[in-house]
């Protein structure tokens, strides 16, 4: 018995130190840790998520509910399917070694936050009744294999966010809200094998998605129009439920060559020359019939083109009697390019009223200018004066875009501060030290250039203690831009819901005052 207490308890250190080292190699990260806590309070604190704490706890040494961590870093956050509600904080981004997260088939129907983590290479976000529009964070996922976002409300035009993903194998944006035509940066999805569009509202054609490597496709259930390309027909496309056009398709434009599919090695059977598209595949390039139909098809443009410009000579002497009446024409295009060409500091802009016609950069061209071009020339229909002139006085400074590109660094990432129904909100630094926000307003709301200039023009007048100050505008080259003043104290939502443990929750009398000043504002 005296040999065995020793042999026993020497066990029992040997244990407990090893036990000791497990758990200390297991301590997660305090960064990491903080964003859980911060996540599992926003999620209102569900029983769902065991061994969670919104206080204390250490996620990758207590094996927390959906928790995978490599050393002390949270690698992987897999909670989908148990009826969670609430959102998912503020703090993501920060968990930097994070490359799985998945949220789906949740309850948490609100709009997707825009702080994801950028290092993430499989995204689940499907079923939740998510609104609004997709984060512009996920185009800064450079690493992102897998994107669902399926069987959400998501609404509006996917904006040109998708350069930076080549590694995107996997994309299903399915039964959802989505509008517009497909983004041209889907060029650049050079790794995906499967997607998913199907049940939405895009438009326009499936062009853009020709040379890409895909397996499976699915575009059923839109309003595509135009023909299939050639290249996707051999794949596993499902396309019914579209307008797509009858009868053969057009040939395509001179010098473009011949329909294939993106070599898979993966699927080559050991043919690594052969083509899925059309021909046989055997050679690469254009062959002599190819040269022969861009020979022509060059003749006949150039024919067209000697027509409409012998055509257009023969108007010229109507035109020369017109040019008095069109010599305001001339310094109005002098002046256009000098504004265009100034780029101004945010600190010297000037402040005083600015009235849309006296502003070179934004006045229409004047009706005259269209007479002296060919009224039956196709081109020129779009160029159509507007139907009225906003002659209401704007009580904001007129920025131009150079000078919210420096103060923003562009539109960084970083510099995003908020995201609404209509556009994202950016950290504006200016020269002068002054902190502005500026809201880009999405395309996607149709706006025109003067219903733009009315809205400016209305909010610009508003004068009340409870509506923000409106600063600033800018409308050129297509942005519609709208800059206010810096509030650094967050959110309202923010501090009802997202405060942390340092931060003491609004009083019953406060939330009274802020509701009274909501109303008075809107009323």
């Amino acid at each position: 018995m005296t040999e065995e207490r020793p042999v026993a308890a020497a066990a029992l250190l040997i244990g407990i130190l090893v036990f000791g080292l497990s758990s200390t190699n297991a301590d997660t990260d305090p960064n990491d840790a903080s964003v859980l806590r911060v996540l599992y309070a926003a999620l209102n604190s569900p029983q769902q998520l065991t061994k969670w704490s919104g206080t204390t706890g250490d996620p990758c040494g207590e094996s927390w509910t959906g928790i995978t961590c490599s050393g002390s870093k949270v690698t992987e956050i897999k909670i989908s399917g148990l009826g969670l509600t609430g959102n998912m904080g503020y703090q993501l981004m920060s968990l930097t070694s994070l490359t799985t997260f998945d949220i789906s088939n949740n309850n948490l129907g609100n709009q997707i936050t825009y702080n994801l983590p950028t290092n993430l290479q499989r995204l689940n976000l499907a079923g939740n009744g998510f609104n609004g529009g997709i984060p512009y964070s996920i185009s800064q996922m450079a690493s992102l294999k897998y994107l669902n976002v399926s069987h959400n409300q998501i609404q509006g035009q996917l904006n040109d966010m998708f350069g930076s993903l080549s590694a995107l194998s996997t994309l299903d944006f399915s039964f959802n809200a989505m509008t517009g035509d497909i983004p041209q940066t889907f060029r650049s999805l050079t790794s995906m094998t499967d997607m998913y569009l199907q049940n939405n509202q895009f438009t326009g054609t499936i062009d853009v998605l020709a040379n890409l490597p895909l397996e499976n496709l699915n575009v059923e259930n839109n309003h595509f129009s135009g023909w299939i390309p050639q290249q996707l027909k051999s794949i596993n496309l499902q396309t019914g439920g579209n307008s797509w056009s009858s009868g053969a398709a057009p040939p395509p434009p001179p010098g473009t060559p011949p329909a294939s599919r993106p070599n898979r090695n993966h699927k080559s059977g050991g043919n690594s020359g052969s083509s899925d598209g059309g021909g046989d595949g055997s050679k690469s390039g254009i062959g002599a019939g190819g040269v022969a139909g861009i020979v022509i098809s060059i003749l006949v443009v150039g024919a067209i083109a000697a027509f409409f410009i012998i055509k257009r000579r023969s108007r010229k002497p109507s035109m020369d009697v017109e040019k008095p009446e069109n010599q305001p024409f001339a310094p109005l295009a002098s002046q256009e390019v000098q504004g265009m060409k100034s780029v101004q500091s945010l600190s010297t802009a000037s402040s005083k009223t600015f009235e849309a016609p006296a502003m070179i950069t934004l006045k229409p061209p004047p009706i005259d200018r269209h007479k002296s071009f060919d009224e039956d020339d196709v081109s020129t229909k779009p160029i159509v004066p507007p139907k009225k002139i906003n002659t209401v006085p704007i009580n904001a400074k007129s920025y131009s875009v150079a000078d919210l590109q420096i103060a923003t660094d562009s539109f960084s990432i970083e510099n995003l501060i908020g995201e609404g129904s209509i556009g994202r909100v950016y950290r504006a630094q200016c020269d002068d030290g002054k902190v502005l926000a500026v809201k880009k307003i999405n395309s996607s709301t149709l706006l025109n250039h003067e219903d733009f200039l009315d809205i400016v023009s209305e909010i610009s007048r508003l004068n009340h203690p409870n509506v923000t100050e409106l600063v600033g505008y800018c409308s050129e080259h297509g942005q519609l831009l709208l800059v206010y003043e810096f509030h650094k104290n967050s959110s309202l939502h923010e501090f009802l819901h997202l405060s942390d443990e340092d931060s003491k929750p609004l009083t019953w009398n406060t939330r009274v005052k802020i509701a009274l000043g909501t109303a008075r504002a809107l009323e």
